[in-house]
């Protein structure tokens, strides 16, 4: 149990830190010499790269944003594969996942500052359950496409998590999965406050239209 508990703090750890790679910062500089987080919504996230470095950069930032989810789930499953570590349940690979995803949000690299954190939630939710994440990914694209928001589309499918999770899933990985969702679906509406605060103002950009000169949190 000792060993058990000492390996997870690690892998917490080592989870954050992967999570906290700004890859939409240096892809940004890399790519085009740009710092996106002085352009756009500031935000260093796939949203903003693809509205200040274009499709082709942006793709790559989200395919390594949602990567590192997705690489702080396998982690913890390659080091129980080779008996490195044993016991590891899905409260503990939730965990695991949540500090991935903080470690994007509040990246030590930037001040504790970071992106909203949608990107690394869904790779972290193809590696617990790609049945949920289909269905909130799903739910992202026809929000989209219907109201051209961003914002909307990544609040809406936070919030459909938890019911996707019911749907899908039986016994304890239901209910835990069920307590992600909900604790995700809090998580991104607390990061797209400044979103919501420019909808009900009416000066929220839809996809393809140029940010306003508003100073957004990141």
């Amino acid at each position: 149990m000792t060993a058990l508990i000492l390996f997870t703090i690690v892998l917490v750890l080592g989870s954050y830190l992967i999570g906290s790679l700004p890859f939409g910062l240096w892809i940004g500089l890399a790519w085009k010499h740009v710092d996106i987080r002085e352009q756009g919504s500031k935000n260093i996230g796939a949203t903003n790269a693809f509205r200040v470095l274009g499709s082709g950069p942006a793709s790559v930032v989200f395919v390594l944003d949602a990567g590192k989810g997705i690489a702080a789930i396998l982690l913890g499953h390659y080091l129980e594969s080779v008996g490195i570590i044993h016991g590891l349940t899905m409260p503990l690979f939730i965990l695991i996942g949540i500090s991935a995803v903080l470690g994007h949000s509040f990246s030590p690299f930037l001040g504790f500052k970071g992106g909203k954190g949608v990107s690394t939630s869904l790779g972290m939710l193809l590696a617990l359950s790609w049945l949920v994440a289909a269905i909130a990914l799903l739910s992202w694209l026809i929000m989209l496409a219907i109201t051209r928001y961003v914002s909307v589309a990544s609040v809406v499918a936070a919030f459909v998590l938890p019911f996707a999770a019911d749907l899908c899933l039986q016994g304890d990985e239901r209910v835990w999965m069920i307590g992600l969702g909900v604790t995700l679906a809090l998580l991104v509406a607390v990061k797209h406050y400044g979103n919501l605060q420019r909808l009900l103002a009416g000066t929220e950009p839809r996809i393809g239209q140029q940010m306003p000169p508003v100073e957004e949190t990141h």
